[in-house]
């Protein structure tokens, strides 16, 4: 059965606590087995582009497409607590269904802790913004009411799948979901660009999107780190965007940037980890 956090924290305290009296063993050793007891985690990332940290550069050259950074949320909680194992998969443009068929492979019955976000690519946000860049407000409100349909009726479907793939191969595993952000910051500091109708739209779809997925990670028993709180006052159009614009390369745009992962993405994660 696997050790809560609070009773591992208090495991160590009674360590190094002891140690202290007794005079034993240099401190250095009691901070080590604190250490190692909190976080003998065996950890597995999964996910699409806010996962793997396209936007945020400083990219695993090795990861090739996937685009891997090295500050996505991910990696930075794996810097801070030295987790046991730490296997990371996620994929820049990954759906549910490249997840189930291609992310789950280091999952098993060890695995202590998962996370994954995942199912903006299904609903076509990319394709979304591009409409709404390119092709003006009337084209934009109807490609985003399509992706709300989608979010709303298809989506639900698609993430229990994904949600039941991990269950199965990872039963003893806490999963964390991660949700996104909305995207603008509304009579904001933006003069130009897409009309103020497209913003208000586009954070009405990026909240269906949260608000199913949180509902399916409750449904499944998993955690759900809701970021849209941490990146208020962050979106694009405010004063500290932690999110690009239309950018170049042009797969950074619409996506985390590194003070995104490190102060929007990463400390939800890390409460609920």
């Amino acid at each position: 059965m696997r050790t809560t956090r609070p009773l591992r924290l208090l495991l160590g305290f009674l360590v190094a606590t002891t140690v202290a009296l007794l005079g034993s063993v240099p401190a250095q050793a009691a901070e080590s087995a604190a250490g190692s007891s909190a976080y003998a985690e065996n950890y597995v990332a999964l996910g699409d582009s806010y996962a793997s940290g396209v936007g945020a550069g400083s990219y695993d050259s090795a990861s090739g497409d996937c685009k891997r950074s090295n500050n996505a949320y991910p990696v930075l909680w794996k810097n801070a607590h030295a987790p046991a194992s730490f296997s990371f998969t996620a994929c820049s443009g990954a759906r549910t269904g490249d997840v189930i068929n291609n992310q789950l492979g280091p999952l098993n019955s060890g695995t202590s802790l998962v996370s994954i976000s995942i199912g903006g690519n299904d609903a076509g946000f990319a394709d979304a913004m591009t409409t709404c860049v390119l092709q003006g407000e009337s084209a934009c409100i109807n490609r985003i009411n399509q992706a709300r349909t989608y979010i709303e009726g298809t989506l639900p479907g698609r993430l229990d799948a994904a949600y039941n793939a991990i269950t199965a191969r990872a039963p003893n595993a806490q999963v964390v979901v991660l949700g996104y952000p909305r995207m603008y910051k509304l009579s904001g500091g933006c003069f130009f660009g897409i009309s103020e109708r497209s913003r208000a739209a586009i954070n009405g779809a990026a909240d269906a999107l949260s608000d199913v997925t949180a509902k399916r990670a409750a449904d499944h028993g998993f955690a759900y780190g809701d970021v849209r709180p941490a990146f208020s006052g962050h979106e694009i159009c405010s004063n500290s965007e932690w999110l690009h614009s239309v950018t170049f390369p042009i797969g950074d745009s619409y996506h985390p940037t590194a003070a995104g992962q490190s102060g929007g993405y990463y400390p939800v994660f890390n409460a609920l980890a």
